[in-house]
C-alpha cells in the first residue's frame, strides 16, 4: 500500500510489521511501559515489575542487580492484526550508545517522560537525537496518576526540550484533585481509567465538555499551521471532518512538524490502548523508513540494518537486525557494505513468546541472525550478490572515564583480551587501548556505571576476574641545561672484549619538538656502521630519565669517540651511549612535565556556575564560555586542565547536571610541574615502581 497521507487514504489501515523505540530519561518508566504493552496485547500473561526483577525487559543479571536498563531489549507483539516490535532503550546517558545505534531503523519513537523539570536536559538530549534523525515521535506523559500540576503547565515546562510544538492529544479528567481519566481530543470522547483493564467510555458533559472544546481548538490551531484548508475551516467556524483531523495528525507527525502528547500511567496500564491505537493509526511503516534511509529495494534481495550485537554466554553471536526491504531466508549468505560476509545460521524473532524460531523474514521484521561473525553493529547488510551502500553512519562517542585493568591470574591474559574484544563488539562506546607511556591496558567508557557493568560482564559472562586501578598519567620529563658527556664501555673477559667510546653533546629543545639525533664525527673516530647503535643507546636511556619518566624535547649530537678494531661492536657502542646519557641527564637540571588538555564541557545553563567552580578546583584555566550552538538553555565551557585532574571529572560533572553534562578533551601541550607538587608526583611514582 502507499504511505503518503492524502485525501481518501485510510491512515488506519495495516502497513505490515512496525518497529517502535521506547526512549526517555533515566527512570521515566520505559521498561514498565513495555511490560504494560506486552500484557495488554496478550504477549505475556501479566506485567512484571522492575523492583521484583520480573520484567521481560532488563533481563540481564546486571540490569536486575542495578534495577536499570544497561542495554536495549527487543520484544514483538501483535495488536489488532498488526505486528509491532518495541525496542526498549536505556535512559541513562552512560548507555545511550545502544539507543543511538538502534534509532535510525525504527519507524517511530515513543518518548516516555514525566512532569519533572530536573530531567528536562536529559529529555532534550533524546529529543535532539530523534529530531536530527528525522524520526516521528510521540511523547507519552507517564505517571499521570501522580501529577501535582495541570497538564498545560507540564507541557510548558517540557516544550523547551522540543524544537517542534508539543501537541496535546488528550486532556485529563479530574475528580477530587485526582486524574480519573482523559478526553481524547481527536476522537472527542471521554474515558475513565480502570486499573489493569481497558478504560471505560463515559459521557462528555459539563465542565469537561467546555475544557475539551477549548483544548481541541488549541490542537487544531497547531495542526492548521501546516494545513491551509484546516485554517480556513477554523476561521469560518466550520467543524473539520474527524478523518481529516486524523490525516493531519498522521502527516504532521511523519513530517516532523509536531510531537503529539498522550497521557497515561504504565504501572496501572492506563493509557496503553490509546497509545497503541495512535501508533496503529498514525505511525509510518517500514517503506517510509527505508525511504528515509535511502534503502532502495532491489527485487527480493534483503536489505537489513544491524541494530545490536550480542555474544551468548554459552557461545555464539546474535545480530539483532531490522529488515528494511526484500526477503531473507535462514541460511542466506549476507555481506556488509565494506565486503565482509557471513552465512545466517539460525533466525529468531525478538518475541516475548517461547517459540521464536523462524525460517524467513520480510520487510519490517526485526530478527536475530545467528553466527554472523564478521558482521558488526551499525552494518548495512544485503542478501544480494553485490555489497549494499552503507545507509547509516553512527558517530562514536567521546570517552569520559577510564580504568586500568589486568587479569588477576596472569594465565587469563589471552582470555581477557578475547573477552574485551567481544565486549567492544557488543558496545562500541567502550574503548580499549594499551598505553605506551604507562604500559597499562586502559578501558575507557561513558561513566562509572558503564565501566562497572563492563567489569561485571567480564566476570560473570566471560569468566575473567580482573584487578583495576586508576590509569597512570602520562608524565614525562625534559632538561633545562646543556652538557657534553663521554660515555665509555670497556669489558675484558678472555677472548674478544667489549669496547665503545662516545662523546655526546646534549641540549634542551623547545617544548613539543620531540627528540633529534645527529652526528658530527670527523676522522672516523666512530665508524659509520656503529652510529645507528649509538642512537639506539641514546633512545634506551630516554625511556626512563632521572625522575623516572620518559625524556622528551632533547637534542643529542655524537661529536667524537673511539673504537677498537677487534673489541668494538654494536652492543658495545649502544651500551656506551646509554651509559653516557644516564650519567649526563641528572646533571642537566631535569624537570617534570605533565600533559595539559583543552576540555570542552556542555551543560545546562543553570549548572554553568557549578561547572566553573569545579574547573577552578581542579586547576582548570577557563578559556571561554558561551551558549551552546543550536541548543536552547545550554552552555559550552572551554578550559585548559591537567590530565591528572580530568580522571574522575565526569562523576562530579554529572552530579552537578542531573546526569546530563558531558565533555570532550584534546591534548594541547606539556607543561612544567615544579616545587612540592612535582616532589609528590615523583615520590608516588617511585613508590609504585618499588
Amino acid at each position: 500500500m502507499g504511505h503518503e497521507v492524502s485525501k481518501g487514504l485510510d491512515v488506519r489501515s495495516p502497513r505490515g510489521p512496525r518497529c517502535i523505540a521506547l526512549v526517555g530519561p533515566f527512570q521515566s518508566g520505559k521498561t514498565t511501559l513495555l511490560e504494560a504493552i506486552l500484557a495488554r496485547t496478550g504477549a505475556i500473561p501479566k506485567p512484571g515489575t522492575v523492583e521484583a526483577g520480573t520484567t521481560f525487559g532488563d533481563s540481564s543479571p546486571e540490569a536486575r542487580s542495578h534495577r536499570m536498563s544497561v542495554g536495549l531489549t527487543a520484544a514483538t507483539t501483535t495488536f489488532m492484526g498488526d505486528t509491532y516490535t518495541f525496542i526498549d532503550c536505556p535512559g541513562s546517558v552512560e548507555f545511550i550508545h545502544d539507543m543511538r545505534t538502534a534509532l535510525p531503523a525504527v519507524d517511530a519513537a515513543v518518548v516516555v517522560c514525566e512532569a519533572d523539570q530536573r530531567k528536562l536536559p536529559q529529555l532534550q538530549i533524546i529529543m535532539r537525537e530523534l529530531e536530527d534523525l528525522g524520526i516521528p515521535r510521540f511523547l507519552f506523559l507517564n505517571k499521570i496518576d501522580k501529577a501535582d500540576q495541570r497538564v498545560r503547565e507540564t507541557l510548558a515546562t517540557l516544550q523547551p526540550a522540543s524544537r517542534v510544538p508539543l501537541v496535546l492529544r488528550q486532556i485529563p479528567i479530574w475528580t477530587d484533585n485526582i486524574i480519573a481519566g482523559f478526553v481524547d481530543l481527536a476522537l472527542e470522547r471521554a474515558f475513565v481509567y480502570r486499573e489493569h483493564m481497558p478504560s471505560e467510555v463515559v459521557a462528555l458533559e459539563g465542565s469537561d465538555l467546555d475544557r475539551e472544546k477549548e483544548a481541541r481548538f488549541t490542537m487544531l490551531e497547531k495542526l492548521a499551521d501546516h494545513d491551509d484548508r484546516l485554517m480556513e475551516q477554523l476561521l469560518e467556524d466550520i467543524p473539520p471532518p474527524r478523518d481529516a483531523v486524523f490525516d493531519d495528525l498522521a502527516k504532521e507527525l511523519r513530517d516532523g512538524q509536531i510531537c503529539p502528547v498522550l497521557l497515561g500511567s504504565a504501572t496501572r496500564e492506563n493509557g496503553v490502548l490509546r497509545l497503541m491505537k495512535a501508533l496503529r493509526h498514525e505511525c509510518p511503516g517500514v517503506a517510509e523508513t527505508a525511504k528515509r534511509l535511502g534503502a532502495a529495494a532491489t527485487g527480493k534481495d534483503a536489505i537489513a540494518y544491524v541494530m545490536k550485537t550480542a555474544h551468548l554466554q554459552h557461545g555464539g553471536k546474535l545480530s539483532l537486525s531490522r529488515v528494511l526491504a526484500g526477503h531473507m531466508e535462514e541460511g542466506a549468505t549476507v555481506q556488509s557494505s565494506d565486503g565482509r560476509s557471513g552465512r545466517v545460521s539460525g533466525m529468531s524473532a525478538a518475541s516475548a513468546a517461547s517459540d521464536t524460531k523462524r525460517t524467513s523474514a520480510d520487510a519490517g521484521d526485526v530478527i536475530a541472525l545467528g553466527k554472523l561473525d564478521q558482521i558488526k553493529t551499525g552494518d548495512t547488510i544485503s542478501s544480494g550478490k553485490t555489497a549494499p551502500a552503507s545507509l547509516i553512519e553512527i558517530a562514536s562517542l567521546s570517552p569520559v572515564l577510564a580504568i586500568a585493568l589486568a587479569a588477576v591470574d596472569r594465565k587469563d591474559d589471552v582470555k581477557l583480551g578475547q573477552a574485551l574484544t567481544r565486549l567492544y563488539e557488543e558496545d562500541p562506546s567502550l574503548t580499549v587501548i594499551h598505553d605506551p607511556l604507562t604500559h597499562e591496558m586502559v578501558v575507557w567508557g561513558q561513566g562509572e556505571m558503564h565501566l562497572r557493568v563492563a567489569l561485571e560482564r567480564l566476570r560473570d559472562r566471560f569468566g575473567v576476574n580482573v584487578k583495576q586501578h586508576p590509569p597512570g598519567v602520562g608524565y614525562q620529563e625534559t632538561i633545562r641545561k646543556p652538557i657534553t658527556q663521554r660515555g665509555r664501555h670497556k669489558k675484558q673477559s678472555g677472548g674478544h672484549g667489549q669496547f665503545g667510546d662516545v662523546v655526546l653533546e646534549i641540549k634542551p629543545l623547545p617544548r613539543s619538538t620531540g627528540f633529534t639525533f645527529t652526528e658530527k664525527v670527523v676522522g672516523g673516530a666512530v665508524p659509520r656502521n656503529y652510529i645507528g647503535a649509538v642512537e639506539e643507546g641514546v633512545k634506551d636511556a630516554l625511556l626512563r630519565g632521572p625522575l623516572g619518566f620518559p625524556v622528551i624535547d632533547i637534542a643529542v649530537t655524537l661529536t667524537d669517540g673511539s673504537y677498537h678494531s677487534v673489541d668494538s661492536s654494536d652492543l658495545a657502542f649502544r651500551t656506551a651511549a646509554r651509559t653516557g646519557m644516564s650519567e649526563a641527564l641528572p646533571q642537566c637540571q631535569p624537570v617534570l612535565l605533565e600533559p595539559i588538555y583543552v576540555v570542552e564541557i556542555v551543560c545546562p545553563t543553570d549548572a554553568t556556575a557549578k561547572i566553573n567552580a569545579i574547573l577552578s578546583g581542579r586547576r582548570g584555566q577557563i578559556l571561554s564560555f558561551d551558549t551552546r550552538e543550536n541548543w536552547s538553555g545550554w552552555d559550552a565551557v572551554r578550559a585548559m586542565m591537567p590530565e591528572a585532574e580530568i580522571g574522575d571529572l565526569i562523576v562530579e560533572l554529572r552530579s552537578a547536571t542531573a546526569g546530563a553534562g558531558g565533555f570532550t578533551r584534546r591534548f594541547d601541550h606539556m607543561a612544567e610541574v615544579t616545587g612540592r607538587a612535582a616532589d609528590q608526583i615523583i615520590a608516588a611514582h617511585r613508590s609504585a615502581a618499588a
